[in-house]
C-alpha cells in the first residue's frame, strides 16, 4: 500500500507541474467548453455581485437541492463507510465536498480532480481552512484521460457529474485507475421524468450543450457492466421535488417518495439515482498487476 501511495503522490505531482498551455492544448473544443463554463460557474465571486433576477437565471436551480435531504443523507453514510483507510477518489470534484468528507472519515488520501482550475483551487482552499490540507490533494485534470496510475484508487465517487463526460472513454478510464475489488458510488439525474426533461430544456442556460444532451438512464448503467459488476441501484425524489417551492411539506413528501421508489415503472420518474459500480478481482486489469 506504501509504495502504491507514493506512486499516486508522485503522479500527482507530475499532473500538476504540467504548464496552462500545455493542457490546454490536450483538450478538445468540447473540453474546453466545459472548463469555461465551470470555471464561471464555480466563481465564488461572481454570484454575490449578480442582481436577483440573473442569479436566478444562472443559479435558480439551486433552490431545489434543499429537497435531496434523502439522497444527500445515503451518500455521507456511504463515504463514512467506505472511505476509512482507503484511498477515495472525488472524481470531478467541484469544489470538492466530498473529497473533505473522505478525508474527515479517515480516508488514507482524499484525491479530487477536477477539469476546473477554479473549483481545484476552491477546494485547496476550503481543506485548509478546514485543517485538511495533509489528508487531501486537488489537482486539475481530465477525468476522461486522468494520468493517474494504474490501479491507483480504492473508493470513487461520481456527484453529478457522468452526464458531462463522454462514457466510452470515462469507464474505460475509471477501470484502469481502480484497484481490484474496489468501488465506485455514481449520483446522477435521471433521464426519463418528462416534466424534469421541460425544465431542463428551458433553463439552457445552466447547462452545457454537452451536458443537456447526456443525462444518464439506465442503458448506460447497463453498458458499464462490460468493465464492472453492478451492485445497488437506488432511486430518489419523485414529489421531494416541490419541497424546493413549499420546504414545510417537505418531510410529508420524502416519506412520500420513499413509498413511490419502491414501484418499478413509478420509480422511472425520479429526479436522481445512484448507482454502484465494482471491480472484481478477475478482471483483465488486475490480472496484470
Amino acid at each position: 500500500m506504501e509504495n502504491r501511495l507514493e506512486r499516486l503522490r508522485s503522479g500527482l505531482r507530475r499532473i500538476d507541474a504540467i504548464s496552462d498551455a500545455t493542457w490546454l492544448a490536450s483538450l478538445d473544443e468540447r473540453k474546453r467548453k466545459e472548463l469555461e463554463f465551470h470555471d464561471a460557474h464555480r466563481d465564488r465571486s461572481r454570484a454575490g455581485h449578480l442582481d436577483q433576477d440573473t442569479y436566478e437565471r444562472f443559479y435558480g436551480n439551486k433552490k431545489y437541492y434543499v429537497a435531496t435531504e434523502l439522497s444527500k443523507r445515503y451518500v455521507d453514510d456511504w463515504i463514512r463507510t467506505h472511505a476509512p483507510g482507503k484511498v477515495f477518489l472525488d472524481y470531478a470534484c467541484g469544489d470538492g465536498s466530498n473529497a473533505l468528507k473522505a478525508a474527515r472519515s479517515g480516508a488514507l488520501l482524499s484525491v479530487g480532480i477536477d477539469i476546473s482550475r477554479v473549483s481545484v483551487e476552491n477546494a485547496r482552499r476550503d481543506a485548509a481552512e478546514a485543517g485538511l490540507a495533509e489528508k487531501t490533494l486537488f489537482v486539475q485534470a481530465d477525468a476522461e484521460n486522468t494520468m493517474l496510475p494504474d490501479a491507483s484508487v480504492d473508493v470513487v465517487i461520481c456527484s453529478g457529474m457522468l452526464h458531462h463526460l463522454d462514457l466510452t472513454h470515462a469507464y474505460p478510464e475509471l477501470a484502469r485507475i481502480l484497484a481490484p475489488e474496489g468501488v465506485i458510488l455514481a449520483v446522477e439525474a435521471l433521464d426519463y421524468n418528462p416534466a424534469i426533461k421541460l425544465y431542463r430544456y428551458l433553463t439552457p442556460q445552466m447547462r452545457t450543450d454537452w451536458e443537456k444532451a447526456h443525462i444518464l438512464s439506465l442503458k448506460d448503467v447497463r453498458a458499464a457492466r462490460t468493465l464492472f459488476e453492478l451492485g445497488d441501484i437506488r432511486y430518489w425524489h419523485i414529489t421531494s421535488i416541490l419541497g424546493g417551492k413549499l420546504p414545510g411539506l417537505l418531510p410529508a413528501l420524502n416519506g412520500l417518495d420513499r413509498m413511490l421508489t419502491r414501484i418499478p415503472l413509478v420509480r422511472l420518474m425520479a429526479w436522481i439515482f445512484t448507482f454502484e459500480l465494482k471491480k472484481p478481482q478477475s478482471t483483465a486489469a488486475s490480472r496484470q498487476q
